[in-house]
């Protein structure tokens, strides 16, 4: 037979209560739907079981990563018109079919899906995690997930910067400018001068804490719960010459006990830490810091749900992403810090740079596919480019968002050091 598009096509429609926005092609070459749109190609029927046996993203994400569905076109153009269908949809859609009719679709489905039972998730999803999250011990599994996959394979998609954080972009810049230029703001932001003790909580490949010394003399620890990072980002200080200004550790935030500092950035990397934990989190860091020394928050936020306890992790993100990983609203963000103790002072939103810094990602993955595929894997790639394209268009359509807090522990009589008018962000 060569009908299967068609008969999915009318099913999904049936199911979802409205027209589907993408042309499908399925495994029997059929096809079905708008002309001219992006193709959703079921390239085999094992892509319809995952789909019913975990209906929503995470059924969708098994599918993508195991290379059995996938889209033909402008991925960024599908990824929207699926997103208005499912994950935003309108009020003025059609509530999706219920009762006999929906059974009836469901069967039909089933049938049109093949023997059972459904395989197996692809070998990149995170294993079942059960117990009390951001434990030391499951905060380091979580953190080997995501970036111990190989220092090449992230250079390959962040390119010579090796910074895993949205840019600060100027018209016509390259990423490699907008990454120097985000870490340059931060620098300033903290007013880092020669000598001062910068704390670098979650440092990555040691980007920001070598800016921080090579450019402003500061003396950076750095402290990152991943090896392969430590082990790059020593080798960098190293050949640049900085073992006497640059310590990287691997170590958690929550057991450095080497302070007082005079600044701590914490780049990307508040979003590992949880909703349950942030306090504590807050309250390390303000501890950490002397008076009047200055804290740079950069995190990204999501939107506040109306319910903030209907609030759900991103399935697809939680498990071949970030597991364990929570985004909070910019408020919480603040309301936290200022429970710790600070005094937030600023607050710049950076939405617009994120969406083009992961697109710049996005392109640089493309352009390197069959490279990105020898050093990791092929689902592994595929996890990334869904990831960073579908993010991309979160910053752009405002689900997303992204923020510089800056904040003070305040100095005895209540100084906080800061110019009178702080976007001017002078250098030392």
């Amino acid at each position: 037979m060569t009908d299967a598009a068609p008969r999915l096509a009318a099913l999904a429609e049936t199911l979802l209560g409205a027209p589907l926005p993408v042309r499908i092609r399925a495994w029997d070459a059929s096809e079905a739907g708008p002309p001219g749109a992006p193709v959703l190609v079921f390239r085999h029927r094992r892509a319809l079981r995952r789909l019913l046996w975990k209906p929503g993203e995470l059924g969708l994400a098994r599918a993508w990563v195991a290379g059995d569905l996938t889209i033909e076109g402008d991925l960024y153009e599908a990824l929207g018109l699926l997103s208005g269908l499912l994950w935003e949809r309108p009020k003025a859609l059609a509530a999706p079919v219920r009762g006999a009719a929906r059974r009836a679709a469901l069967r039909d489905l089933l049938v049109l899906a093949g023997p059972w039972p459904p395989p197996r998730p692809p070998a990149e999803e995170a294993p079942h995690r059960s117990g009390t999250q951001h434990t030391r011990y499951r905060d380091r599994k979580a953190i080997h997930h995501h970036y111990d996959v190989g220092n090449e394979f992230y250079e390959l998609v962040l390119g010579p910067s090796m910074v895993y954080s949205c840019a600060f972009w100027q018209p016509g810049g390259s990423l490699e400018q907008a990454q120097h230029d985000k870490l340059d703001l931060v620098c300033r932001k903290l007013a880092l001068a020669e000598g001062d003790r910068l704390l670098d909580v979650g440092c990555g490949w040691g980007s920001m804490a070598l800016h921080a010394a090579r450019a402003y003399g500061a003396r950076v620890t750095g402290v990152t719960l991943s090896r392969e990072q430590a082990l790059y980002a020593r080798k960098r200080v190293a050949e640049e010459g900085l073992a006497d200004r640059v310590e990287i550790r691997v170590q958690d935030y929550r057991d450095v006990k080497d302070g007082p500092y005079d600044a701590i950035s914490s780049i990307g990397m508040a979003e590992h830490v949880g909703a349950a934990r942030y306090r504590e989190y807050a309250g390390i860091l303000h501890a950490l810091l002397r008076p009047g020394g200055r804290l740079l928050n950069h995190q990204i936020a999501r939107r506040p749900e109306p319910d903030e306890a209907a609030y759900r992790v991103d399935e697809f993100i939680d498990a071949y992403v970030f597991p364990d990983g929570e985004l909070s609203p910019l408020g919480s963000t603040v309301g936290e810090l200022e429970r710790a103790g600070f005094e937030v002072r600023d607050v710049e939103s950076l939405r617009e740079h994120y969406g083009l810094t992961l697109r710049a990602w996005v392109s640089r993955l493309e352009a390197a596919w069959d490279e990105a595929v020898r050093l990791s894997s092929p689902g592994r790639a595929r996890v990334w480019r869904l990831y960073m394209a579908a993010s991309a268009l979160g910053f752009e359509h405002a689900r997303l968002g992204v923020n510089q807090v800056l904040a003070v522990r305040a100095a005895p009589g209540g100084g906080s050091g800061l110019p009178l008018r702080t976007r001017t962000w002078p250098a030392a």
